[in-house]
């Protein structure tokens, strides 16, 4: 079908419709420029209609025999299996996602809708013993109601699904509202997908929409108990501090700024593949990408020689090219912003082995070096293709340099020995540390999730559950209670 002329409205209680905004977000493709589709933004009654709906809804939805609910998401994945290149050409277009990045997306969504078969069966209560006689307590888990999604503009679809369909799985409704960059593939194909696999009208909605147009209306509306937030920090504080103050739950994925550690004792080449990987995928637009690269300084000359001579092969064009490596940023500011910090860097002392170009929104590899201690790009994430290499002498500047950082998202270790790396790792303040790999890896049944200001708890597998059900004690008095009076 063709997504951006046929998906470019509103999905609100089942059914597709423009927005009544006065203005429009424009989806353009960051390669070349091409408008995709112009959109209506919702407005803050219409996000009111979603969340009602999705209130209604989900009553019934939560006392679905669980085996019910899952061949939804059967469903789903046979209908992703069936669009597969379709879905991988509008990731091509939308976002700027290499042809390795669109199939590796779509993949990981597959693996998340399979996990959510199970999570519909994964919820167990519990019996608790009690010091009064004859009192019984159960502990149930059930559903929060419902959840409001937000996603980013890197992984649209992929991390769409990956909230919004084990929050659907356990029993809730969803209204998710999709980056502005990526209103397509972040939200209205997913509410497709889930239409055609029969989900009901209202447990599902998606609007498009921005923060200038219905403000806070999305996480401040009362009919969300959770909402699960994927982005910036700054933003993510933000909507931690609207939560809080209306005693909602707020899960937050944030950014990041890991460090791969190369020990003396690494292997040089594999750490080399590992870390041009873990910095340039996806032009550098992934919260888990090793910012900085941490190099024992006796093997640092080899690392890093065989490192620039490495990225120097990376193919900068069109993301529809099979054989490029790096395409477009999302947008221009972003391009911008990328390519001044490189420039500003170079100015305060920093040495460019190589110092990338721009063009339009494509920016090229750039690989910094000598760095000052106190240069302001080591201790923030940095969203484009840029990568910091930084000697060390020794585990212990090793550990100090990974955890000088306000972030705690991923990170690596790269050593000949295994035991001296989760050593190592255990000391690093991440919530996500691999050893002889690469720092980006997301995974259906092991917690996801980040220290400091990464985030707030986890998601997959069973944190999916602490996610998006609340616990309740029923307690059942068999005989008669004495009270004192």
């Amino acid at each position: 079908m063709a997504f951006f002329t046929d998906l470019a409205q509103q999905y609100i209680d089942g059914e597709w419709r423009p927005g009544s905004g006065s203005w429009d977000i424009i989806d353009f493709n960051p390669y070349d420029g091409e408008k995709l589709a112009s959109i209506p933004v919702a407005t803050a009654d219409e996000v009111d209609l979603a969340y009602r709906a999705a209130e209604r809804a989900q009553q019934s939805w939560a006392q679905t025999n669980p085996y019910a609910r899952r061949t939804v998401f059967e469903r789903a994945l046979r209908i992703i299996e069936d669009r597969e290149q379709e879905i991988a050409e509008a990731i091509i277009k939308e976002l700027g996602g290499t042809r390795l990045k669109a199939a590796f997306e779509v993949h990981l969504a597959k693996e998340f809708l399979r996990e959510a078969v199970h999570l519909a069966l994964r919820p167990e209560g519990r019996i608790l013993p009690s010091p009064v006689d004859g009192k019984e307590n159960r502990v149930y888990r059930v559903p929060v109601g419902v959840v409001g999604v937000i996603s980013p503009f890197n992984f649209p679809f992929l991390l769409s699904i990956k909230s919004v369909a084990p929050a659907l799985a356990l029993g809730n409704a969803v209204v998710l509202k999709p980056h502005q960059n990526t209103p397509i593939c972040g939200g209205s194909l997913v509410a497709k997908v889930f239409e055609d696999a029969g989900l009901t009208a209202g447990l599902l909605n998606v609007v498009i929409t921005d923060i200038a147009e219905i403000g806070d209306a999305l996480i401040a509306h009362p009919v969300p108990k959770t909402i699960s937030f994927t982005g910036s920090d700054k933003v993510g504080r933000h909507v931690a501090t609207v939560c809080a103050a209306n005693f909602k739950q707020a899960i937050l994925e944030l950014g990041g700024n890991s460090a791969l550690i190369v020990l003396d004792d690494a292997d040089i080449d594999y750490a080399v593949d590992a870390a041009v990987f873990s910095r340039y995928v996806h032009q550098g637009q992934v919260c888990m990408a090793a910012n900085r690269i941490l190099v024992d300084r006796s093997v640092e000359k080899e690392f890093t020689e065989k490192f620039v001579a490495k990225v120097r092969t990376l193919k900068v064009g069109d993301p529809a090219d099979p054989t490029t490596h790096i395409g477009p940023l999302i947008n221009a500011s972003q391009a911008d912003a990328v390519s001044s910090l490189v420039d500003q860097t170079v100015e305060a002392g920093a040495t460019a082995l190589l110092h990338g170009t721009t063009d339009g929104n494509l920016v090229s590899p750039s690989v910094l070096t000598g760095l000052p201690a106190d240069a302001p790009v080591l201790t923030q994430e940095i969203f484009g293709p840029v990568a910091l290499i930084i000697p060390f002498d020794g585990e212990e500047e090793a550990v100090r340099i990974a955890n000088d950082t306000p972030y705690g998202l991923s990170g690596a270790v790269h050593t000949g020995d295994v035991e001296r790396g989760v050593r190592l790792a255990k000391r690093v303040n991440t919530g996500m540390i691999h050893i002889n790999d690469g720092t980006v890896h997301d995974e259906p049944i092991v917690p996801f999730g980040g220290e400091k200001q990464s985030g707030i708890g986890r998601l997959n597998g069973d944190s999916m559950v602490d996610a998006f059900t609340t616990q309740k004690w029923i307690s059942v008095q068999h005989g008669r209670s004495r009270f004192p009076f």
